[in-house]
């Protein structure tokens, strides 16, 4: 199948990443940003900028009636997930793929379930650095997006034809054929990077850099290669070190999503990242003493929006 009509909903950080570069590429018509009457005339009202530039959106709201999308992005966070599953249906068809966006490890289940897992390609995003504040999104590596099937005996035609597609859009892709291990260990950065950096209020220097946070953020991503062993991912040293290098090249002054929500007050991602940490820890018997203070450090700040 050919790749002509793109629906993405989300216009976090990614969501204005990716949606920008594809608005360049395609027909206005042909890429669709999903999103309540409320979002939209915000958007539209106050626009929406990537690196200070305009974006020129196509917006559509869920009950508008339009044909099925041949890529569906899912780029919400976690506790929008549910309801942005709702709203995408009537962009949903018999031929649709389905990427998400979303840190962690439960969101490709979780739309499977609702939408059928034959349609779902599993997906990260790795080594940007953008930095969303208000409605401007800024970003000095656009990183890339990597994915494939769970199933690494296998490479479907939705991988094929999604990998073709990335490559006529001339946007940064790596088909993977051990994505279920890919993201595993992204989520091993995430469980690291993002919380530490906002417990630390801080930036990517701060955990780029020997010290403290460093020495924080580590020992974290170590808890999660405890659990791959149990999960039967099989995480490494060497998987570590991959990560540590796609960290390390980000812009120092570059902040994760966590660490954004922290400063503008919003209740984060926490349950994804230490939360799941600390539930499979409990479930397979495995210490997890640093993503326990990791949560409480973070449950703490978060306590502090309501008194503010």
């Amino acid at each position: 199948m050919t790749i002509k009509k793109v629906s993405i909903i989300g216009l976090g950080a990614l969501g204005v990443l990716f949606g920008n570069h594809l608005s360049k590429k395609m027909g206005k018509e042909d890429l669709r940003i999903i999103a309540d009457q409320d979002r939209i005339q915000r958007y539209e009202s106050n626009k929406v900028y990537c690196n200070n530039e305009i974006c020129e959106f196509n917006y559509v709201t869920p009950d508008e009636a339009c044909g099925p999308a041949d890529l569906l992005i899912i780029a919400v966070k976690y506790n929008g997930l549910k309801e942005a599953i709702q709203a995408v249906k009537n962009h949903i068809g018999k031929n649709t793929i389905i990427i998400s966006l979303l840190n962690g490890i439960t969101s490709e289940q979780i739309i499977g379930e609702i939408y059928g897992m034959d349609r779902l390609l599993y997906c990260v995003a790795q080594g940007m650095d953008a930095v969303k504040v208000g409605n401007k999104l800024t970003y000095d590596h656009m990183g890339m997006l990597c994915f494939g099937d769970k199933d690494p005996s296998k490479v479907s035609q939705n991988a094929k034809d999604l990998a073709a597609f990335f490559e006529k859009m001339e946007l940064p892709f790596e088909l993977d054929h051990d994505m279920y291990r890919r993201q595993w260990g992204k989520f091993m950065l995430n469980v690291g990077v993002n919380q530490t950096v906002a417990v630390y209020k801080s930036n990517y220097g701060e955990v780029q850099r020997e010290g403290e946070a460093r020495d924080m953020m580590i020992a974290a991503m170590r808890e999660v290669i405890a659990l791959s062993e149990k999960e039967g991912v099989h995480l490494t040293e060497e998987d570590l070190q991959y990560w540590l290098n796609v960290l390390g090249k980000l812009s120092p002054n570059g902040k994760p999503s966590m660490a954004q929500d922290v400063e503008a007050k919003r209740f984060s991602e926490v349950e994804l990242f230490a939360g799941t940490v600390v539930a499979l820890g409990k479930k397979y018997g495995v210490a997890t003493p640093v993503n326990e203070e990791l949560y409480e450090k973070i449950q703490v700040i978060e306590k502090q929006y309501v008194v503010c």
